[in-house]
């Protein structure tokens, strides 16, 4: 069911999470339609936000509205940000004037993951802008950790509680390595940092799974196969389609997902088709222990 406040409304997709926000230009935000957008930002986890028209600063003000900014991760050309806006990263496959990539992430599939997960402190929240669209594929796919968590059996919820994950932070999404990381194959010895598995959502109480990306995490503390196995079972129910929803984008998307108990993953495209996103990250804290 759709909500009002003053100007904002909010549709609900029908799915498990996800909302669009209507009757909102994000350019020109006050603080009643802020307040809306963040309490409808918490309470559906991903705000789709459409026929958007922002240049990168004005992005970057709305963005700022959330909190300070990440500044953008290094791309695997070794570039790390635009010059003069170091929060703004580029997600594109189009080649420059002088044949290098202007963005990150290419054509290819980006599977499921959680931002920057890799970190001790990720950021709460990512914001993604459609400049240009390829005409098929690219639609993002969205998991709900909270659905994930709630729905687990029994056996083994009760086997998740109390363990910690290590998240990989040798490849990004893409499947490209990260630049200056020394590439490896084994989960115990990969970079990352070790996170709660069930945490609790620091503003809506709310416990979830918190998983970041599958290739090379690893459950601390038990032998290899024994992690597998485990987050392998964990993976497939958290993943599930019936938690989850896409946006097929639109030139003029803007989608705000809250980092910490959502996944998203990105379908494959032509690659010889253009797509220029601008996103934004919005910085967090540790999550903490459900």
């Amino acid at each position: 069911m759709s909500s009002t406040i003053g100007a904002v409304e909010v549709m609900p997709t029908g799915a498990v999470l996800g909302a669009e926000v209507r009757g909102v230009d994000l350019r020109a935000v006050d603080a009643a339609a802020f307040a809306a957008i963040h309490q409808a930002w918490l309470d559906h986890s991903v705000l789709l936000f459409r026929g958007q028209a922002l240049t990168p600063d004005e992005l970057i003000r709305f963005s700022q509205m959330f909190g300070g900014l990440d500044w953008a991760p290094v791309q695997e050309n070794g570039r790390r940000f635009v010059d003069g806006k170091p929060e703004l990263y580029i997600v594109s496959n189009v080649l420059g004037a002088d044949g290098q990539p202007i963005g990150s992430l290419g054509a290819g599939e980006a599977v499921w993951h959680t931002d920057m997960s890799y970190l001790p402190k990720p950021p709460k929240a990512s914001m993604l802008y459609a400049l240009e669209i390829p005409p098929d594929g690219g639609d993002t796919h969205f998991a709900s950790m909270y659905a994930a968590h709630e729905s687990l059996p029994p056996a083994l919820k009760a086997r998740c509680e109390g363990l910690m994950v290590k998240h990989d932070g040798t490849y990004n999404s893409g499947g490209y390595l990260r630049a200056g990381v020394t590439p490896t194959d084994d989960p115990k010895s990969a970079p990352g940092h070790l996170h709660p598995l069930v945490c609790r959502h620091p503003e809506t109480g709310r416990q979830m799974l918190y998983l970041g990306r599958r290739k090379l995490a690893y459950i601390d503390g038990l032998d290899i196969a024994d992690s597998e196995a485990l987050l392998d079972e964990i993976w497939h129910h958290a993943t599930r389609p019936a938690i989850c929803w896409t946006n097929h984008w639109r030139v003029g998307d803007l989608v705000l997902w809250d980092n910490r108990c959502t996944m998203h993953r990105r379908d494959p495209f032509d690659a010889s088709a253009r797509r220029i996103m601008h996103r934004t990250q919005i910085k967090g804290e540790a999550p903490p222990a459900g």
